[in-house]
């Protein structure tokens, strides 16, 4: 039986519902600002259509506190925040599998939230294929958030900031389903990561990786880049990794989505932005460290017909053969992806 391997109750605390404690909405400015949507470069093109759902001042406040907004779960206390913990890239930290209303369980562990503008379908089986789409299946989860649209409506619509900040930011438009999942993708499409060790180092300014950060580098590109590539740290393609069968979950992964027998097993490939901070690691959160996960790649994959080719090796064996030296060269440089810019970043905190 899985159970807490570790307990923060800081995590806790930041996650619960904003509105129980007195906050007034004051607007910053008159108007609707439009927010500068920036990212690098080297980034690919967003997939999503930011013209069709400009992210203003406004719809990104609103699209904030409808985010921490515990009455947003039947239970009045999850929020979309207690599972995606900022301090942790947006992950549920503190558990295996995430926790919903009343204690009950799911069967994964919740995705970073990140980059998401650039992404082309969400969820580990890639169930929503659009970002507005994606809160409706936490929301209306049982083991999640167990609500529904018209009871969340009915909330908003009595709560008089909601009604004027739903108006400020749609120009004097109703509390609807469409404004609300709007208003959080909105606050989403901010959340661009792109600040780490390595992105000053790509962008050339001054940043050296050292020795044994590019030697992993190296490794990477050999090993694990494949899946992993891009400046993304994802092909978002779906794979078997040649995880054990959990009984206790049996989650068939993408085959869930497809009906395919062949997409049995496979998960979407998650980003390495953040990676040091997003444990526990794998759709299930089953491995604690990246010791672990390399240890899993390295001699811990089991067969199965889905299993992908490309850890089929030509002397019959599975995984990718790694060294305890590669190891940790390769960790040396997963590190230099952590962007505590963007982690520690006050603009997506609950209390600013």
């Amino acid at each position: 039986m899985k159970i807490f391997w570790y307990i923060s109750i800081f995590s806790i605390l930041i996650a619960c519902n904003s509105n129980d404690k007195g906050e007034e909405y004051v607007p910053i400015t008159t108007e609707n600002v439009l927010l500068d949507f920036n990212y690098p470069s080297y980034f690919p093109s967003p997939t999503y259509d930011i013209a069709s759902n400009p992210p203003t001042e406004k719809g990104f406040l609103l699209g904030k506190r409808l985010f921490y907004d515990g009455r947003l779960a039947s239970d009045g206390v999850i929020s979309c925040g207690f599972c995606h913990i900022q301090d942790f890239s947006f992950t549920h930290h503190t558990h295996f599998v995430s926790h919903g209303v009343d204690g009950a369980l799911g069967t994964r562990n919740a995705q970073p939230l990140m980059n998401m503008a650039f992404m082309t379908d969400f969820t580990w089986d890639g169930a929503a294929d659009h970002l507005d789409l994606q809160p409706m299946i936490p929301i209306s989860s049982p083991v999640e958030m167990n609500s529904s649209f018209p009871e969340i409506l009915l909330k908003l619509k009595a709560d008089e900031t909601y009604v004027t900040m739903f108006g400020e930011a749609f120009d004097g438009g109703e509390i609807t389903t469409d404004r609300m999942l709007k208003a959080l993708s909105q606050f989403m499409l901010m959340m661009v990561s792109a600040d780490s060790k390595y992105d000053k180092f790509l962008r050339n300014d001054g940043t050296i990786l050292t020795e044994t950060e590019t030697e992993g580098k190296v490794i990477f590109d050999q090993k694990c880049a494949s899946c992993h590539g891009g400046t993304l740290f994802t092909t978002q393609e779906y794979k078997n990794n040649g995880l054990a069968i959990d009984p206790l979950y049996n989650d068939i992964g993408r085959g869930r989505v497809t009906g395919l027998p062949e997409d049995n097993r496979k998960f979407k490939i998650p980003t390495l932005r953040n990676i040091e901070a997003s444990f526990p690691y794998m759709h299930d959160g089953r491995l604690l460290t990246l010791e672990a996960v390399l240890n899993h790649y390295s001699n811990g994959m089991v067969d199965s017909p889905t299993l992908d080719p490309q850890f089929r090796q030509a002397d019959g064996t599975i995984g990718i053969p790694l060294s305890d030296a590669e190891k940790s060269k390769l960790i040396s440089f997963l590190k230099t992806l952590t962007d505590n810019n963007f982690i520690f970043n006050t603009r997506f905190s609950e209390f600013n």
